[in-house]
């Protein structure tokens, strides 16, 4: 029963890392956009998209992958409420960060062009940037039911 604990370890670590990374990107996404400043938006964006590829994904990767495990290792039943409720929580976070990546990679770029030519953004930055806000607080508030039923385990159904 030592794989367990590496495991849950593991799941720990990819999960901090996946709240962290994302609760950091997006407060820096959002001071630099609330600048309006191209240059300082352009950095900062190029920054995040970086940070989920070199963070955010592993961790998104990691996180089902450990889960399982510790499921099968636990003999936990894949019916059980609690993690159904957290798996279909997980399957909604990445219907949201799929998008965002995708607006993540058109700021930056949109942010780059206006700053180089210094001239105002592609009026499509601010539809972005609202997308992206709106897509990012159900993930948000997800990973934090998430986090309480991997915690409390409740008994549902």
């Amino acid at each position: 029963m030592l794989l367990y604990p590496l495991f849950k370890l593991l799941h720990v670590l990819s999960s901090t890392v996946l709240f962290g990374t994302g609760l950091g990107s997006a407060f820096y996404m959002w001071q630099a956009h609330r600048s309006g400043d191209m240059v300082l938006l352009a950095r900062v964006a190029r920054s995040v998209v970086l940070a989920d590829w070199i963070f955010t994904t592993p961790a998104v990767i990691a996180q089902p992958l450990t889960g399982i495990a510790m499921v099968w290792l636990g003999g936990y039943p894949f019916s059980t409420g609690w993690l159904l409720l957290a798996l279909g929580l997980y399957v909604l976070i990445g219907c949201c960060w799929l998008p965002v990546v995708f607006l993540q990679i058109r700021v930056r770029d949109m942010a780059n062009v206006a700053a180089r030519d210094g001239m105002a953004p592609d009026p499509r930055l601010q539809q972005y940037m609202r997308l992206w806000y709106a897509l990012g607080w159900p993930a948000f508030i997800g990973v934090i039911v998430i986090f309480g039923l991997m915690v409390y385990k409740p008994v549902l159904g």
